[in-house]
């Protein structure tokens, strides 16, 4: 009998693919982001990832594009949603004054979420994912996908801004017992 996706057997092995979304006008100019589109949508083209059991998106309008042009099917998934900069959304980087936010992971001086807000979001979502037997794919933002990172590596929150997350970059993760494992991050989606 198969244990697959049974909570009862919390050694299930579960898979979770994070894209990340294509680029957008603020990453480009180096801005934080709003709700703003994808830069070029018609660059994208269907991928195919293999089979999953549930395809997740993050809220904003760039991952929702992102997910349509790689062909991918999406539901909402509201702890996917990017880090809340508060005041700062939409603003250039060389309009902030105060810093602190990339040294102390637990500031939040735009009065959104600080780096261990979004940590323990993710986490939180990972952990309820544990065990499952699902297989996830979830277009999502950088900040999230290194969340991921930092709380599947239990790394210090200070290493969060030490992880650099492309457009349209993979990475996956794994479970199969009380621990999550990182598989691979870094490589292109149609690679």
């Amino acid at each position: 009998m198969s244990t697959l996706g049974d909570p009862a057997h919390p050694n299930a092995s579960t898979r979770v693919i994070l894209i990340s979304h294509a680029a957008t006008t603020a990453t480009r100019r180096t801005a934080f982001p709003a709700d703003e589109p994808v830069e070029r949508p018609d660059d994208l083209t269907p991928v195919d990832l293999g089979r999953f059991t549930r395809w997740l998106t993050g809220p904003e309008l760039r991952c929702r594009q992102t997910a349509a042009g790689l062909g991918l099917p999406g539901e909402t998934e509201e702890a996917l949603t990017d880090q809340d900069f508060g005041t700062w959304r939409g603003r250039a980087l060389d309009e902030i004054t105060d810093f602190s936010w990339l040294t102390d992971p637990s500031a939040a001086p735009h009065g959104g979420e600080s780096v261990e807000d979004v940590i323990a979001r993710v986490g939180a979502w990972l952990t309820s994912l544990r065990g499952s037997g699902e297989r996830v794919a979830a277009v999502t933002h950088p900040a999230i996908i290194r969340a991921a990172v930092v709380h599947v590596m239990n790394a210090p929150a200070q290493s969060f801004w030490r992880i650099d997350v492309a457009s349209l970059s993979v990475t996956r993760l794994s479970n199969s017992g009380p621990n999550w494992t990182l598989r691979e991050t870094g490589h292109a989606v149609n690679q």
